[in-house]
């Protein structure tokens, strides 16, 4: 489950961090209960959760067989960080 304290914590992260930062190092360590994947938004075809600067955030449920993304922050295991190209 991702907490809603947690998901203003991360947003105010990554709000808060330069473009030459390490923003999925910094929110593993911050957030190491979570699991991390990072991508680019081109990666990924559904709706973001939520948009933070020039990221996607996607939640992932991984407590099925197989995981997938959700919106429901209480079946979220982990978080997809989708960093949008400066055309997007």
């Amino acid at each position: 489950m991702v907490l809603e304290g947690e998901l203003t914590n991360i947003e105010q992260t990554l709000a808060s961090i330069d473009t030459a930062s390490e923003p999925c190092l910094m929110l593993r360590r911050k957030f190491p209960h979570l699991a991390w994947i990072c991508c680019e938004a081109s990666d990924i075809t559904q709706s973001p959760f939520r948009c933070v600067g020039q990221f996607d955030l996607h939640l992932l449920d991984r407590g099925g067989h197989c995981a997938q993304i959700t919106n429901d922050p209480q079946r979220a295991t982990g978080i997809v960080l989708a960093k949008r190209s400066a055309k997007s």
